[in-house]
């Protein structure tokens, strides 16, 4: 993945009714440590990464880039929603023209204990908010295996619109697009 381009960051924290969105801070690293090496959380990414591996990799401070949110709750990681750009070597564009940047896409991961409550849809339609302001009408896509019904509903609920299936990874996925910019007609 590449950065979104010319966007100050990080911005002032993000708040919702019961998230806030901010950058990466050093009290993050064990929540990121257990994102990555729950296996319940990778299912559909990959599979789980070995704690031991991921203590010596990660930094002291992990996720702080452009582009990626720490979702708190409570005064807590509850999970990370990013917008990055896609990369071209991948499947999946609207934009072939796009290059070397590509699209700009929104991903997320949560923590078990926050799944169900709908945090993942208040914290990602808050990124795309902000993503709104900060690079007006510019779409932004979303991929996910078919198989995992959860986001697959949670794309459906933030207004993402089929665009194509490819198979990647060994699994059929999903790839959607979402705009700010009613379509014309």
């Amino acid at each position: 993945m590449t950065e979104l381009g010319p966007i100050a960051w990080p911005p002032a924290p993000i708040r919702t009714e019961r998230l806030v969105l901010r950058e990466s801070e050093a009290r993050d690293r064990a929540a990121f440590i257990e994102l990555f090496a729950s296996s319940k959380v990778r299912t559909y990414l990959g599979g789980p990464r070995p704690r031991d591996e991921l203590d010596r990799a990660l930094p002291g401070v992990p996720g702080r880039r452009p582009g990626v949110f720490v979702v708190d709750l409570d005064g807590a990681m509850a999970g990370i929603v990013t917008l990055d750009r896609r990369d071209a070597e991948r499947p999946g564009h609207i934009c072939p023209e796009a290059g070397e940047a590509g699209e700009a896409e929104l991903s997320y991961t949560f923590l078990p204990k926050a799944w169900g409550s709908g945090y993942a849809v208040e914290a990602c339609a808050a990124a795309l908010d902000w993503f709104t302001g900060a690079l007006p009408g510019e779409p932004v896509v979303l991929c996910t295996q078919t198989a995992n019904d959860r986001s697959m509903r949670l794309a459906a609920k933030l207004g993402f619109s089929e665009v194509g299936r490819f198979e990647e990874y060994g699994a059929e996925q999903w790839f959607g697009v979402w705009s700010s910019v009613p379509p014309s007609g």
